[in-house]
């Protein structure tokens, strides 16, 4: 029986693949880490420290809104590790015994910021109570939302919100192209824009911080990956990245 050329061709591959794929050994591994948007640069940081620890494992990284990244684990996506803006948003998932006890790890505080430039001139969180400027901010149901409101309700103050958004990264954008007079994100995610944004510090006694918490997802099938994960980022260089980011201790 004649055998066709392609499964010849198959088979070659594959057996030249084969050395390749062993040498990486028994270690390979993906490693799902589920993180709140504004934690991107951090733990792109972290993830890389933690590669390079840990040879032949990849750390897959899922940045969106913490609510979001919730109601996913709370839905059965398979992810290791999950880490959030917010105790409460946390606790979502803990309490349908879908996650670990969490751990405190960082915190973060509020600032206004202005496309480059400032065209509008705002120079105060009450400026943002002008009908004439448009602001960025993100929805109440994820922590930079909630933590907006808590801010506006501590200061007796109100904004011209034209747009919701779904986590601080989208906010960032929006002021960051100019699409709107300003917006209220973390401080970490205005230092990570650089010169693309301008920052109007909010005081001290007139802001608002977030707790950031990180937890083992119950249905995990990363071995000890997750657990090692959970430590560096808690343990002193993990700390180390986070506070080089901006972030606060937790």
């Amino acid at each position: 029986m004649t055998i066709p050329r392609w499964i010849g061709a198959l088979a070659s591959v594959a057996v030249l693949t084969l050395p390749g794929c062993a040498s990486t050994g028994a270690q390979d591994a993906t490693l799902t880490v589920s993180a709140a948007a504004s934690l991107t640069e951090a733990f792109t940081d972290i993830a890389a420290e933690f590669e390079s620890d840990h040879p032949g494992v990849v750390v897959s990284l899922n940045f969106a809104g913490s609510s979001a990244l919730a109601e996913q684990v709370n839905a059965g996506a398979p992810v290791d590790v999950l880490a959030t803006a917010s105790a409460t948003t946390m606790a979502t998932v803990v309490d349908a015994g879908n996650a670990e006890a969490p751990e405190t790890f960082a915190s973060n505080r509020l600032v206004v910021v202005v496309p480059a430039g400032n065209p509008a001139g705002v120079t105060s969180l009450t400026d943002l109570s002008n009908a004439d400027v448009q602001t960025a901010i993100c929805a109440a149901e994820v922590p930079c939302g909630a933590a907006t409101a808590e801010l506006l309700q501590r200061n007796e103050t109100s904004v011209n919100a034209v747009t919701l958004d779904p986590d601080v990264k989208s906010v960032l954008g929006r002021v960051a192209a100019g699409e709107v007079d300003a917006g209220i994100v973390y401080v970490t995610d205005a230092s990570a824009a650089g010169a693309a944004v301008e920052s109007i510090t909010i005081p001290d006694a007139a802001n608002v911080s977030t707790d950031y918490l990180i937890a083992r997802v119950a249905d995990s099938t990363s071995g000890g990956l997750a657990s090692e994960f959970i430590t560096l980022v808690t343990g002193p260089a993990g700390q180390q990245a986070l506070a080089d980011r901006g972030f606060g201790a937790p």
